[in-house]
């Protein structure tokens, strides 16, 4: 038996001995990923698998996996296929799948475990299907909200992103990749992908180096080296000028020497192609492919000449065997870390009907969706006690939408050209929908009244919305966006609620008993207006198919909301960036705040950190348990918190620190430790957070990560306003 053939022979012995058999044309068709459906490019990729060696498809359906391993298996080394897919939250390319709420909605959960829970959910269902490969997690930035992929992200904060991040591949991976419910996790979009100048996708990235590894990198790097990503994908955008796929500074010194990177780099859609069609850096595709290569990609995915092209440089001497085997042997060593040569070559097709869509996936999905609600405004109106006999106007574009409801990635992918609507009708139960279904049981009334459109300027119920709102005792406005205001190449030059929604809720304000507002969209918009005007705004952003059952739990206190904001909102598009990690400015009417507009405030609508509960949390007592920190320590502090309220609750204890004098400029506060707590009425909580060391340092203009000596200062509190947040110091000594 050849080596490459015994599973009980090491993987890296194996990798070797199967490298040692192929031809260069067998090891460049290791590093094709082509679409399986036709798309944007209009042609049967599938028909390539012998003649180029394809070792990787993306967006299979169906039976299209087993029929494709198939044949891979009978080629003459047998090398099978590694399928990937946007599963990006959830199983959503399925009509079956279940389907989670966005990771900007989940992140608002502040809980790595829900994210890892969640995880683990799309890694069986994707592989029951047949698929080996998540292009998740998203660990870009969202500091932008013009930028039309914001609801990707896990928001504003580094820090936060990486840990969430990390839960996300560890749900994915699993503890074996061979396992029958593992797959590779893709973090993406390497790097500063959402950075892009004026929020434009896959626009140009002016950012250094330094801000790199000090803002954009950490994520990317706590993936790889405590979560064990498998792959990465590279970003379309250009960094000063050099685009992220050819940025050999990324991809070979930082990933793979600097972090010990043992997977394989994965471009975005052609991004090879556009090296020469769009960003005009290279000649033609063969020096698109030389020069990718060189860099460090090992996976080409969508650049059809790109086989031809790199096939040729290697007759020509321009690429080694050296550069094969290092690129094919990286995607080897997964594809028998994942089984693929042996018992997981092929999925049993009867796993399917069990798993995909599963009844316990779906309570997983549900409690995602519970746990991402966050309460906002709220001047008693809710919970809503005394509904008997009442009656309850439902109103806006989003009330019924379920495009609106589960957001980008959930109806297939615009890019393979298989993009339906009608996906996951069938399991997503709407906020009207919601509401009529509990109506009976709690012997109130509901009426429906669309009153504005998202989209469409000229439609216009309002005055059936305000006849309807006078006989009403509670009116529930859903606003926010839908998918064509969002997603990839969907950037917005205005954050504006979009048609004639305002105008909607201006008028119903003066009519309305009680006003409250649901906010179902794919990012923070400006909403400065009703978070004055409202009696009440719950914010889900996407959240997911059963996103409606949670609101309605929320709305009637059946659950305590306990979401926090993982990004801020801005008062309109021009008081952009207003992420709370900002630097503090020169002209600060505050020594310790940030520059601000003479015609607007700096404080941005709702802060990060933010969110309400029903019941009421105080802080006392903050107390620094290492006032002096030397090197390699981990400074701890405990906070007391106490629920002053008449109903339980969790609350999210977050704690910030400021580097008060330091050899470079530093943000006025940065997130370094959290701790959730669930309370009853009454209850005090000691709670005890650590900063680990390496979180203390800065980059120094010539990228050395250090950690300087001198004062910090510590803050602990709700959220990361400062009237919020306790505050201590401590030493950091040399």
């Amino acid at each position: 038996m050849e080596i490459y053939k015994d599973k009980n022979k090491p993987v890296e012995e194996r990798v070797r001995d199967l490298l040692s058999r192929m031809t260069a044309e067998e090891k460049v068709g290791q590093m094709v990923q082509l679409p399986a459906k036709r798309g944007i490019v209009q042609e049967n990729f599938i028909d390539k698998l012998e003649e180029w060696h394809v070792g990787s498809f993306l967006h299979c359906t169906g039976d299209t996996m087993a029929k494709i391993q198939e044949r891979a298996a009978k080629t003459r080394l047998g090398i099978p296929v590694i399928f990937g897919i946007d599963a990006i939250h959830g199983h959503c390319f399925d009509d079956d799948g279940t389907v989670f709420p966005t990771q900007l909605a989940m992140s608002c959960s502040w809980e790595p475990e829900l994210l890892r829970r969640a995880a683990r959910v799309t890694a069986r269902e994707v592989r029951a299907d047949g698929i080996h490969w998540t292009f998740s997690p998203v660990l870009c930035v969202g500091r932008d909200t013009r930028w039309g992929r914001v609801d990707e992200t896990f928001g504003e904060d580094t820090w936060l992103i990486g840990v969430l991040g990390t839960a996300m591949v560890k749900g994915y991976q699993g503890d074996d990749l061979s396992g029958e419910d593992s797959i590779l996790a893709c973090v993406k979009h390497f790097v500063a992908y959402g950075e892009a100048t004026g929020g434009r996708d896959a626009y140009e990235a002016e950012v250094s180096k330094r801000k790199l590894l000090s803002l954009f990198l950490p994520p990317f790097e706590k993936a790889v080296k405590e979560g064990g990503a498998a792959t990465v994908m590279t970003a379309y955008e250009a960094i000063d000028g050099v685009p992220a796929t050819v940025n050999s500074w990324l991809l070979r010194k930082t990933l793979k020497e600097d972090w010990g990177f043992y997977g394989f780099v994965v471009t975005d859609w052609d991004n090879v192609g556009a090296l020469t069609r769009r960003q005009a850096v290279a000649v033609d595709g063969k020096q698109a492919a030389l020069d990718a290569i060189k860099a460090g990609n090992d996976m080409s995915m969508t650049t059809p000449d790109f086989y031809p092209n790199a096939v040729e440089l290697y007759r020509e001497g321009k690429l080694t065997d050296a550069d094969l085997d290092d690129a094919a042997g990286r995607i080897l060593r997964l594809k028998f870390r994942l089984g693929l040569f042996d018992e997981r070559r092929f999925t049993d097709p009867s796993a399917r009907r069990t798993v995909v869509g599963a009844p316990e996936h779906w309570d997983v999905a549900l409690g995602a969706s519970r746990k991402s609600l966050t309460l906002l405004v709220n001047n008693g109106t809710l919970p809503l006690r005394e509904t008997k006999n009442r009656r309850i106007l439902v109103v806006g574009p989003n009330a019924d939408d379920i495009r609106a409801q589960l957001g980008d990635w959930s109806f297939g992918s615009m890019q393979a050209g298989a993009v339906d609507s009608d996906f996951h009708r069938k399991d997503t139960v709407t906020v009207l929908g919601a509401l009529q279904n509990a109506a009976t049981s709690k012997g109130y009334s509901v009426d429906y009244v669309k009153g504005a459109d998202c989209l469409d300027d000229s439609f216009d119920e309002i005055p059936a919305a305000l006849e309807a709102a006078r006989k009403a005792d509670y009116v529930v406005a859903c606003v926010g966006d839908t998918i064509e205001l969002h997603g990839e190449g969907r950037d917005r030059s205005e954050l504006d609620l979009t048609g004639k929604q305002l105008e909607l809720l201006k008028a119903l304000r003066p009519v309305a008993k009680r006003l409250i507002v649901v906010f179902i969209a794919s990012k923070p918009l400006a909403l400065g207006w009703v978070k004055d005007h409202a009696d009440a705004l719950l914010c889900g952003f996407n959240p997911g198919a059963k996103g409606g059952v949670a609101i309605k739990e929320a709305l009637f206190g059946e659950l305590n909301p306990s979401g926090r904001l993982t990004i801020s909102f801005p008062r309109s598009a021009g008081q952009l960036p207003v992420h709370y990690d900002r630097y503090r400015g020169w002209h600060s009417m505050n020594p310790g705040g940030v520059e601000r507009y003479i015609d607007s405030t700096e404080d941005p609508v709702f802060s990060f950190g933010e969110g309400l509960s029903y019941t009421k949390f105080e802080y006392s007592a903050l107390e620094v348990l290492t006032p002096r920190v030397a090197p390699g320590d981990s400074p701890a502090f405990r906070v007391t918190v106490k629920n002053t309220g008449v109903m339980a609750g969790t609350e999210t204890v977050q704690l910030y620190v400021r580097d008060l004098v330091s050899s470079v400029t530093t943000p006025c506060k940065n997130l370094r430790s959290f701790a959730k707590v669930d309370l009853a009425p009454g209850q005090t909580a000691n709670v005890r957070l650590e900063v680990a060391y390496d979180d203390l340092a800065l980059v120094t203009p010539d990228l050395k990560r250090v950690v300087e000596p001198g004062e910090f200062e510590v803050m602990v509190g709700h959220s990361s306003r400062d009237e919020d947040l306790l505050v201590g110091r401590f030493w950091v000594t040399a």
